[in-house]
C-alpha cells in the first residue's frame, strides 16, 4: 500500500504597519477592542495557533518583518512558534518551518544584487530566530524567475513552493516535488501546490467548517486510487495565507489542529512537511518554471507594476515602480562611490549588515573586520548613515505598496516615505540632495480615488524626518 500524506504550507505576514520614521504602530480604530491590525490579528491567529500546536503540523513561513514585531509585542509566543519547529528536529532531524525574503519584495522585479540581500537578510533572520540555516525558503507572493532560485540555491536554499500555473507545462498535482534545472549545473526543488484545495481552504468557508467531513469530500478523492497498492508514495500540498486559521475565517486554528492531529489518521494519510517528504522522497522529475510569475496574479507579476485585471484602477502603479528604481540606482551608485575607498566590497558589506540589524554583531566591528582595519569615528558614522539609507532603500519595494488599486493607503504612502528617509541619510553622509529630482518623479503618481499625489507624501515625510534628525 502506498504512503499517502498531506501538507498544509502557511504563509503568514502583514505589510508593516509601523509609521516610518518612529517604529510605532498608529491606532487603527477599524482593529477595535484592539490598538491596531498586527495586535488584533495576533489574538485571532498567531497566538491561537500557537497554543493549539499548529507549528508543529504545517509547513510555514513568517515574514521577518512580522516576526519582528512579534518578538517585541509578544516574545513567549514567539518562542512556543520556535520550540514547535525545534521539536521536529529533534524528532526527525530536519524542521518544518522556512525562510522568507526579507521585505517581502517582487524579487523578479528586482536587481540581482537586491535579490541576493533578500534573501542573505531572509536567511539570517530565519537563522537567528530558529537557531537553523534554513534549507526551504518562500518567495513574497511565490513570485519567481530563474535569476531568483539561482540566488537562492548560490545561498543554500534547496527547495521552495510555486503554485502549479508557474511551471512550464504539465505538473504533478500531488505535490511531488519536481527538480529545476539551473545553471553551472545547479539545481532547486520545487514544490506545486494543489490549486483545487488551497481555493477551497482559503475562499471557500464552508468547506472547512468540518475536517473530517473535508478529508473525506475534499481531500481524499484527490490521492489516485490507482497507484493506492502500488508502493509509490502520494503526497497532497495546500498553500494558503496563514491569517486565514482564525483571522480571516474565526476558529479555523480548531479545524487546521483536528485536520492534522485527528481527522487524517481515521483516514490512513500522514501530515507532513518539505523537509522531511525530502528525507525519503527526493525530487526525481524535472522541470523548467514560467519566469515572472506569482500565485496572487494570474497576469505574471504586472500587479507589482503596471496595470491588470487583478487592480483595474492601478495606473499609478508602473509610475511609481519606475521612480523607485531610477531613485534606487542614483542612491547605489552614490552608496558605492562612498563605500569603495573603506571596502573592495560594498554590496557584501550591506550584505551582511543584517546582522547589525539584529543585534548579532556591533556595527564597529563589521565595518571594521569588512574593511581590514579599525576606522576613525567620522567615517563609521557616514558609513553607517549610508548603510540605513540602503536599508531603507530595501523597504521602499515592499510588495505591498503596489498589491490594492488605490494609491491613498498606508502601505504605498509608507514605501515613498521610505524612499524620503534614504534621501535625507544619504544627504547627511554625502551632501548629495536627490530630493528635488524625485519630487519631479513623484509627481506624476497620483491617487485616482483622492487625487492624492505621491510627491505630497515625499515632502511631508522629508520634513517630518529632517525635523527629527536635525538634517
Amino acid at each position: 500500500m502506498s504512503y499517502q500524506a498531506f501538507c498544509i504550507h502557511g504563509h503568514f505576514y502583514q505589510p508593516p504597519r509601523e509609521d516610518p520614521l518612529t517604529g510605532i504602530i498608529p491606532l487603527e480604530p477599524g482593529a477595535a477592542p484592539y490598538r491596531n491590525w498586527n495586535e488584533r490579528i495576533f489574538a485571532e491567529c498567531y497566538r491561537p495557533n500557537a497554543e493549539q500546536g499548529n507549528f508543529k503540523r504545517i509547513s510555514f513561513n513568517i515574514g521577518p518583518t512580522l516576526f519582528n514585531w512579534m518578538a517585541g509585542y509578544d516574545l513567549a509566543t514567539c518562542q512556543k512558534i520556535v520550540d514547535q519547529d525545534r521539536l521536529n528536529v529533534g524528532r526527525y532531524g530536519v524542521g518544518n518551518a522556512m525562510a522568507q525574503a526579507y521585505n517581502h519584495s517582487i524579487l523578479p522585479l528586482a536587481t540581482r544584487q537586491d535579490k541576493i540581500t533578500q534573501i542573505k537578510w531572509g536567511i539570517a533572520d530565519f537563522s537567528y530566530r530558529f537557531g537553523r540555516k534554513p534549507k526551504g525558503m518562500w518567495l513574497p507572493e511565490t513570485a519567481v524567475d530563474q535569476e531568483t532560485l539561482e540566488v537562492m540555491a548560490d545561498c543554500g536554499i534547496e527547495f521552495t513552493i510555486l503554485a502549479p500555473w508557474q511551471g512550464d507545462g504539465p505538473v504533478p498535482d500531488q505535490g511531488i516535488p519536481c527538480r529545476v534545472p539551473l545553471a553551472g549545473g545547479r539545481e532547486m526543488t520545487v514544490f506545486f501546490y494543489n490549486q483545487d484545495l488551497s481555493t477551497r481552504i482559503s475562499f471557500d468557508p464552508g468547506a472547512t467548517i468540518n475536517a473530517d467531513d473535508f478529508v473525506i469530500r475534499s481531500l481524499a478523492p484527490k490521492f489516485s486510487p490507482g497507484v493506492r497498492n502500488t508502493g509509490v508514495p502520494q503526497m497532497i500540498m495546500v498553500a494558503s495565507d496563514g491569517e486565514l486559521y482564525g483571522h480571516h475565517q474565526p476558529f479555523r486554528e480548531k479545524f487546521l489542529a483536528y485536520l492534522l492531529d485527528g481527522a487524517l489518521t481515521g483516514r490512513g494519510l500522514t501530515p507532513t512537511f518539505p523537509e522531511l517528504w525530502l528525507k525519503s522522497y527526493p525530487a526525481r522529475q524535472v522541470v523548467h518554471i514560467r519566469d515572472n510569475t506569482s500565485w496572487s496574479c494570474h497576469h505574471g507579476v504586472l500587479r507589482w507594476s503596471k496595470v491588470c485585471g487583478c487592480t483595474a484602477q492601478g495606473r499609478w502603479k508602473a509610475p511609481l515602480r519606475r521612480t523607485l528604481n531610477l531613485l534606487a540606482k542614483r542612491l547605489d551608485v552614490i552608496y558605492e562611490m562612498e563605500i569603495r575607498p573603506y571596502t573592495a566590497e560594498p554590496w557584501e558589506l550591506r550584505n551582511q549588515y543584517i546582522h547589525v540589524l539584529l543585534g548579532e554583531q556591533k556595527f564597529e566591528d563589521l565595518v571594521n573586520t569588512i574593511s581590514g582595519r579599525r576606522l576613525p569615528d567620522d567615517d563609521l558614522w557616514r558609513i553607517r548613515l549610508l548603510l540605513e539609507a540602503q536599508r531603507e532603500r530595501q523597504r521602499m519595494f515592499t510588495s505591498c505598496g503596489w498589491f490594492f488599486d488605490d494609491f491613498d493607503r498606508i502601505e504605498p504612502k509608507n514605501n515613498v516615505a521610505y524612499a524620503a528617509q534614504a534621501v535625507l541619510l544619504t544627504r547627511q553622509a554625502t551632501g548629495v540632495d536627490l530630493a528635488a529630482r524625485a519630487m519631479g518623479l513623484f509627481s506624476r503618481v497620483r491617487s485616482q480615488c483622492t487625487g492624492l499625489q505621491a510627491d505630497t507624501i515625499f515632502a511631508n515625510s522629508l520634513n517630518r524626518a529632517q525635523a527629527n534628525l536635525g538634517g
